[in-house]
Parts: C-alpha cells; sequence; structure tokens
C-alpha cells in the first residue's frame, strides 16, 4: 500500500543526512533481532557507518572516518526481472536485495543460491512462495498474477518499525518515510516497496542508504555478550521473530490439513499464532510479551478450559510443532532441542489435564521458566562434527622454587568448555571443588580421558600434580 493512503505512517520519518547518520521520528516499535524494544527518543539518530560504540546509536565517529554516503559506481544495477511460473509471476530486482537470504534458506526449491535462473517460480506450493515473497526485508522482490503485480498484498499493514537485525541492517517495515536532509523523498530503484526495505549499518554498502549485503564480507558484528554469560533459550532460539515463524507455519501448513488436531483450532483469533509466540518467548526466558498484552498464566488456562484435549491430540500437536521447528529453521543442536521438546511434553500434558470437564486449574500460578535440561547448555560439550581448535591457552609454569596458586597457575589451565563439560559434577573454576576431587582429577589427566577432547601436554599434568602435592593454595 503507497504511503500516501496510511495516515498512522505520515508523521513517521527517516532522514538520511549527508555523509551523516540516520534520523528517525515517530516510529512506534524499535527493537532488536530478538523483538525486544529498544530506547527510542522522539528524535533519535542512529548509526550508519558501522563504527559507532554505541550501536545502534550515533556517537559521531562517522565524522572521524570521513564516512561517505554515495553510492557505489560499480553496485549491482538497478534492473527489475520476472519470472513466470504456471500460478504466479515473481518479480525481482537485485540491485535492491540486502542478501538476508530468507528466500533462498525458506524456500530453495524456488530460490536457488549462486544458480541462474535464480527463480523457479513452479518449484513450490503457492502459499509458500508468496509467504517467502512477502517475507523479503528488502522489498526486492514482488509478485503477480494473471498480469497483474499484486504489490498491496505483498506491502502488510504494519504500525511503522525498525528492527536492528543481528550482525546486519535495519529492517524497516510499516510505511516509514524515506527522505533526505532536506526532507525530499529518496529516490528507489524500480519496484521498490514503500511498505518495507532495509538500510545499511555496516557502513560499506554499494547502494547507500539500501543494504547491499557487504556486511556479510567485510564481517560487521556487533558486540558479543559476555563469554560468562549463558543465552537463555528465547535468545538460542531467535527471539519473538523466529517463534513467530514456527507458529505461523504450524497454524497455516499443519493444523488446517491435520483431522485430528484441526478441529480444535477452527475457531481461533486471527491473532493466535502472535499470542503463542508471545508466551513461549516469555517462558523460554525471554521479556513478558504474553504477560503484558495478554494477562498473563490465567489466561493461557482459560484458552483450554473445557476442550476436553486427548492424548491423541496432544501427541500429534506436539509432533506437528517440532516440524514446524525444523521447517522454521529453528536450533537443531541437541541441547536445545532437549529442552525444546521438554517444555512441549510438560506443557502439552498440563493443557490437556486443565482442559478436562472436572479440572480446576490452580488460580494466580506463574508463568512458567524454561531453561537448558540438566546443564544440557550451549558449549557444554564437543560436537563430534566440530574441527580441532588448536588454540593454545595462556598459562603461566611458576619456576621450581615458586608457589603454585589456584588462581594464578591453575584455573588458566581448565578453559569454559572443560567447566562446561564437567559442570554436571563440579566447578573447574571453583577451588574448593577442585581441591575436594583433585586426586580423580589427576587420575584421569595422567590417563588422558581429562579433557575429552585431547591429553594434556605433560609440563601441565606436572604443574597440577605440583599444586595438588603442596598445600593446593588458592
Amino acid at each position: 500500500m503507497a504511503e500516501e493512503s496510511r495516515p498512522s505512517t505520515l508523521n513517521s520519518e527517516i532522514r538520511v543526512e549527508r555523509n551523516g547518520p540516520y534520523m528517525v521520528s515517530e516510529v512506534e516499535h524499535f527493537t532488536n533481532w530478538l523483538g525486544e524494544e529498544l530506547p527510542l527518543q522522539p528524535r533519535t539518530a542512529l548509526c550508519c557507518c558501522g563504527a559507532s560504540r554505541t550501536k545502534p546509536f550515533c556517537d559521531g565517529s562517522h565524522t572521524a572516518s570521513n564516512f561517505s554516503g554515495e553510492k557505489d559506481p560499480n553496485r549491482v544495477p538497478d534492473r527489475r526481472d520476472a519470472y513466470d511460473g504456471q500460478e504466479i509471476e515473481i518479480f525481482d530486482n537485485r540491485g535492491i536485495c540486502a542478501h538476508s537470504g530468507f528466500c533462498t534458506d525458506r524456500l530453495a526449491s524456488v530460490f536457488h543460491a549462486g544458480q541462474e535462473p535464480f527463480i523457479a517460480p513452479s518449484g513450490g506450493r503457492l502459499d509458500e512462495v508468496i509467504k517467502a515473497v512477502r517475507a523479503c526485508p528488502s522489498g526486492a522482490l514482488s509478485y503477480g498474477m494473471d498480469g497483474v503485480e499484486a504489490r498491496a498484498q505483498v506491502d502488510q499493514h504494519r504500525t511503522p518499525a525498525i528492527e536492528v537485525s543481528k550482525d546486519g541492517p535495519y529492517r524497516v517495515t510499516g510505511g516509514v518515510r524515506l527522505v533526505d536532509e532536506s526532507g525530499n523523498g529518496l529516490p528507489r530503484a524500480e519496484g521498490s516497496s514503500r511498505e518495507h526495505f532495509s538500510l545499511c549499518r555496516c557502513g560499506h554498502s554499494q547502494n547507500k542508504p539500501f543494504c547491499s549485503g557487504m556486511h556479510w564480507y567485510v564481517k560487521f558484528s556487533d558486540p558479543l555478550p559476555s563469554p560468562d554469560r549463558e543465552p537463555t533459550l528465547f535468545e538460542w532460539a531467535g527471539g519473538f521473530p523466529a517463534l513467530l515463524r514456527m507458529m505461523r507455519i504450524f497454524y497455516s501448513k499443519y493444523v488446517p490439513e491435520d483431522p485430528l488436531v484441526g478441529p480444535l483450532f477452527a475457531r481461533m483469533s486471527p491473532d493466535h499464532p502472535e499470542r503463542v509466540a508471545a508466551w513461549l518467548s516469555e517462558v523460554f526466558g525471554g521479556p513478558d510479551f504474553y504477560s503484558r498484552q495478554y494477562g498473563g498464566y490465567s489466561r493461557m488456562i482459560s484458552e483450554h478450559v473445557g476442550k476436553c484435549i486427548t492424548e491423541e491430540q496432544r501427541a500429534r500437536w506436539v509432533k506437528m510443532l517440532c516440524q514446524s521447528a525444523d521447517d522454521a529453521r529453528l536450533p537443531d543442536d541437541p541441547e536445545f532441542r532437549a529442552a525444546f521438546v521438554a517444555y512441549l511434553e510438560w506443557g502439552s500434558r498440563i493443557g490437556k489435564e486443565n482442559s478436562q470437564q472436572n479440572a480446576a486449574p490452580p488460580p494466580n500460578m506463574p508463568v512458567p521458566r524454561w531453561w537448558w535440561v540438566c546443564n544440557a547448555k550451549p558449549g557444554s560439550r564437543i560436537s563430534g562434527l566440530a574441527q580441532p581448535d588448536g588454540t593454545a591457552v595462556p598459562v603461566t609454569i611458576p619456576g621450581p622454587d615458586e608457589p603454585v596458586g589456584f588462581d594464578r597457575h591453575i584455573k588458566p589451565l581448565f578453559r569454559k568448555m572443560d567447566r562446561e563439560s564437567m559442570s554436571f559434577v563440579f566447578d573447574l573454576w571453583s577451588v574448593a571443588d577442585v581441591r575436594t576431587h583433585a586426586t580423580e582429577i589427576l587420575r584421569r589427566l595422567d590417563n588422558g580421558t581429562m579433557p575429552c577432547d585431547g591429553a594434556w601436554p605433560q609440563e601441565r599434568i606436572a604443574l597440577f600434580r605440583r599444586w595438588v602435592d603442596s598445600e593446593m593454595a588458592d
């Protein structure tokens, strides 16, 4: 839909300053890639050069780096291609593609990475093709039927929003106006969407201010979290957007075709996928999306009362949701899937229990918080498919007459990976725990069964033995 016909977006604007930041006004939602709200003032300067130390906000680094907002003359040409299929025609302009991979990753039978022709419109189901086109964050894709472009269906009805994607561009939706420093609308490539587009955040795009995918090549990245901080299941899953993608697949692809589960959801509200994604976000350690918007645990339980869910329906629900997680490309590592499936089994059985005619659900229960299962969390093991690291851990070997201390000499011997792999027994970074288990640790070091990815050099084993034979000082 053209921005002129959307009154709610008339005041939403991104002003691209010449060789400077993006000045944002009147945007309703400003989120990170997990769907968490970020602070946004009535008028906020966002980084455009990629060098800010306060990403995504501007700190003036563009001035020190002599950042240029000009387009590269060698950029991908502005050319719109059309691909005809049996039921649908797909339009694509590589000149504005941000290379987010949503199309090639999620529907590889239609969108062929690194191949020509790039698009095979008849390679997938019509509904899946349309969803892939609508999911394109850059606006490079559109579709038509019977010779008429369906831009009004591609451009969704959304409130003005900006998402700071992970290590990538700003993804703008909701018909936000894009203007230059004088307030004039910026020229757009052929077929561009006014409702959604991607803006460069790394400072290296060849098509500034629009993203051209250069963040991949320059290895642009946001600051990493502390290595000692464990990610929540919410973060590991990919946040609210990933969980919403899974639930939309579940309710649009699998539920309607299933004679066992389908009747349970025949009268669900249009925003039901959003509600369940918000619930899972909160349960998996994310923000209290569900409690704030829908009412918490009691509201969730009320949705099940009187439905008399059978065991067969419950089991089918779990199976189809696991398939939807695969289709949505949620993480498939054993640690995440163990926790994910454990919650589905636990939560669905409680839902089934509370759906019976004689059920009396306890009132005022909190929203459950789910975590990694039995210390099976990221980094707790070495994958059998991982390549040897070969990175040496810096260790200080004391002189012959120098006392051996735990903090200075022994603790550095144990990597974070070693600590995680043994955390179900004891903590290798705790002097008390290592003292208690010193004899067994030394035995395993001697026979090469610890650490699990290769024996220590003899000098390190000798250092640990020196500490054990001494007073095992702090």
